[in-house]
């Protein structure tokens, strides 16, 4: 032991206590022997680049181009997406793509082009590979959106897995964003970015990386054109990228680059050229739709580490409905679980938990359950979970066949391995027993996966033994996909014990494709005002990589925020996909009349318009799994052309109709805000502001400035709770609309999209519903604003 670990070691024992502190010390002994006993020495590696070309050969689509020391194969996919690999790797097997690789676009031929390089011309793009393996992106009108540089590999000398580099030249106007969750972004400065899913032990700031759910997804942003890059390999990697600059040095453009170092897995890489909008639709038809939370998912949800007692619950809930405070779902931890164990109750505190449930459903609220992959080792000692899984043999294993047993709350645990079918049939199963509880949803914690150490990595073993589907292989290529997997176990599991409802599945980590089976929160963020930067930025990221249903634990997870703070960072939650407050064995509540009666006043205002606003929450979910569009969106979406919109962080637009700008900094009561072309109304004031422009508008304590587009149509529940369309005047000479998806339900029936047109005529605006015969009248009530200017 060297002096490091020892006094890490000592510190664990101290501030674990003396049980779980000599758990997390032999757990961290046990895995760096593993490692060093189940993982191949590296030693001398050889360097390898692709040389130069030999020759080339066409295949639908694409084709195959020969370098004396590699082959790259090129394929355009009838979606317009383009799937690139090298030394024979194919698109499959992969945990991203949802249905498989899509079919190869016959159209596009592989064709000589200049100075002996190839090329493969596409409706969408074209990629020019040069004579040395240069790998270059144009728009249709040849403007260059990316250079993949010859890639390079390190190739251990007794053979297996090579890491490789890719580097990458973007033009110096190009701005990058992504990567997964960032708490630093969404867009992404210069500097390293790891990918490799990690609870970082302790509540996160904006300085923190890398966080629960990374992913090798970068959209870049510039003139020229959006263009989106995905690299297929779970291992472990860095992304280092560094915006250009333009007129740089003698006058010169700087291009940006971006470095991408992978410890393994094949070298292959998906792209998409167009609009934000047009490739995050390729996007979400390669890695799956987005999965559509019930109606009640899109409400307010409320959480604590550990309630206590189904009376507590009660109490809580009783507060919400005392001071009309509208509540959709109640989260319990794990200390509801009997000693922490999962798929377990303790019925000494919550000893009629289902009746509990059947109260609070017909009050129109939603229990919702923690899920740890972790399993309490308990050979013969009762556990249901423990021996069904043993008898399954439904858990990770080490190089030597033995069960990897690590540390977790309950704990010595064990992890299933959801990369083998037969265990996710085995785990979707055990749902019936949350479901026969009363609950409604789930929310997965600490599936990076997390098992305790007092030093090094607090994970599994990169050592340990995984299926992957039969093809086998071990933790560095599965940690990544672990909750991606796990999602998928509940996902399939909840279809089959309960077809008639829509899943809601929350995972703190994920990978590519994560969408498909649920949404996820920030996590363990802090509280304090970077924290709510922090949450905006988490939000931002990941629905650029194809996850729109997100956001924070309002408040923050540790600490006791300000009445302020507070406030502040639930009037922002009220405008995100994902809605809850949520608070650490250790911080303050987070129930808003603990804040005091002014900030409970203002916490029912934003409450009350969230509710108001559900429909166009719903419509935005259908929106998302329709189109790949993220509810939550970046000031440029619609104009990415636009630089000062492209570097604007801090004001974001809800769905196509709303401009939000919350308050980040404290002691504000006016801030400046980046208008889009246009006109916009404040939808308190009524008052129109015209961009492209910054204005200054009011923020008082009572509201975040929220701004609305001229014409905009909004489908919003009235006094009564039936749906009608808030409808704002366009401007004069120019008209607008909206879409409306009226669904209220947690079933399977796919609403239509109501499509409506506004147009202004004299005094009056006209509103009309298109249809197949040509414009009609709406069929919802109709309330027009924005005429009084």
């Amino acid at each position: 032991m060297n002096g490091r670990d020892l006094v890490r070691s000592m510190k664990a024992v101290g501030s674990a206590g003396a049980g779980q502190g000599l758990l997390t010390v032999r757990a961290a002994w046990r895995r760096r022997r593993a490692d060093a006993a189940g993982l191949p020495a590296r030693g001398p590696e050889r360097a390898r680049v692709p040389g130069p070309v030999l020759s080339a050969e066409p295949t639908p689509g694409g084709g195959v181009v020969r370098f004396t020391r590699s082959e790259l194969r090129i394929t355009v996919t009838t979606g317009g997406a383009v799937f690139w690999a090298w030394d024979g790797a194919g698109p499959e097997p992969s945990y991203a793509l949802a249905d498989g690789a899509p079919e190869p676009d016959c159209r596009a031929v592989l064709e000589p082009d200049k100075d002996g390089a190839w090329r493969v011309v596409s409706e969408r793009m074209t990629v020019v590979v040069s004579r040395f393996g240069a790998v270059e992106v144009l728009t249709p009108g040849g403007v260059s959106l990316r250079r993949d540089l010859p890639p390079r590999w390190w190739e251990p000398a007794g053979g297996g897995r090579a890491r490789w580099m890719q580097r990458s030249e973007v033009a110096a106007d190009a701005r990058f964003f992504g990567l997964g969750g960032r708490a630093s972004g969404p867009r992404l400065r210069d500097g390293t970015y790891r990918l490799w899913n990690t609870d970082p032990g302790h509540a996160f700031g904006p300085g923190d990386d890398p966080l629960y759910l990374t992913m090798p997804v970068q959209m870049v942003v510039a003139d020229a054109a959006t263009h989106l890059v995905f690299h297929d390999s779970s291992w472990d990697g860095t992304v280092t990228v560094r915006e250009g600059e333009e007129g740089a040095g003698s006058g010169h453009d700087r291009a940006g680059t971006s470095e991408l170092r992978m410890d393994g897995g094949p070298l292959r890489c998906w792209a998409m050229v167009g609009t934000p909008a047009r490739v995050l639709q390729t996007w979400a038809s390669l890695t799956g739709a987005a999965a559509l939370p019930p109606a009640w998912a899109l409400g307010h949800h409320h959480a604590r580490w550990d309630f206590g007692n189904e009376q507590e619950v009660r109490r809580i809930v009783g507060g919400y409905h005392e001071r009309g405070l509208p509540l959709d779902a109640v989260h319990l931890g794990i200390d509801h679980f009997d000693a922490q164990r999962v798929f377990t109750v303790d019925r000494d505190r919550f000893p009629k938990l289902p009746v509990l449930a059947e109260e609070l459903r017909r009050d129109g609220i939603r229990l919702v359950s923690v899920v740890g992959p972790a399993v309490r080792a308990e050979p013969g000692g009762g556990n249901a979970v423990y021996d069904s899984g043993s008898a399954e043999d439904g858990f990770v294993r080490d190089f030597a066949g033995e069960v990897v047993r690590g540390v977790g709350r309950p704990g010595e645990v064990v992890h299933p391995d959801f990369t083998r079918a037969r265990t996710r049939r085995w785990w979707g199963g055990l749902y019936e027993e949350r479901l026969s509880q009363g609950f409604a949803g789930f929310w997965h914690d600490l599936n990076e996966p997390v098992s305790f150490t007092a030093f090094g990595e607090s994970t599994l073993p990169r050592s340990a033994r995984h299926d992957l589907e039969g093809r086998g292989g071990d933790h560095r290529e599965a940690h990544n996909v672990y909750a991606l997997a796990m999602a998928r176990t509940a996902y399939e599991g909840l279809r089959e014990l309960a077809p008639q409802a829509r899943p809601f599945l929350l995972s703190r980590s994920g990978w590519a494709g994560i969408q498909r089976y649920g949404g996820t929160w920030s996590g363990e963020v802090a509280t304090g005002w970077p924290g709510v930067r922090a949450s905006l930025a988490l939000v931002l990221g990941l629905g650029l990589c194809g996850v729109p249903y997100s956001g924070p634990d309002v408040g923050g997870f540790d600490g006791h925020p300000s009445p302020e703070l507070f406030l502040r960072w639930f009037q922002l939650g009220a405008y995100l996909p994902f809605f809850r407050t949520h608070a650490g064995p250790r911080a303050g509540r987070r129930e808003p009349w603990e804040f005091g009666d002014e900030v409970l006043t203002h916490a029912r205002v934003a409450l009350v318009e969230r509710r108001r606003l559900l429909p166009y929450f719903m419509t935005l979910a259908h929106l998302a799994r329709r189109t790949g569009a993220p509810y939550v969106r970046p000031l440029w979406w619609g104009a990415p052309e636009d630089r000062a919109l492209r570097d604007c962080e801090d004001v974001f637009l809800l769905g196509d109709c709303l401009l939000v700008a919350p308050v980040l900094e404290p002691g504000t009561d006016r801030r400046a805000v980046r208008l889009p072309r246009g006109r916009w109304y404040d939808v308190v004031t009524e008052k129109a502001y015209e961009g492209p422009a910054q204005v200054l508008i009011d923020a008082p304590l009572s509201r975040i400035p929220v701004l609305v587009r001229a014409g905009a149509v909004l489908p919003v529940r009235g006094d009564d709770g039936s749906l009608e369309l808030e409808v704002w005047a366009p401007a004069h000479g120019r008209t607008g609309g909206g879409l409306v998806v009226a669904d209220s339900g947690d079933g399977w029936e796919e609403p239509e999209i109501q499509r409506y047109v506004t147009r202004r005529q004299g005094k009056r605006v006209v509103v009309a519903r298109e249809g197949e015969d040509g414009p009609g009248e709406p069929s919802l009530p109709v309330r027009v604003r924005g005429l009084g200017t």
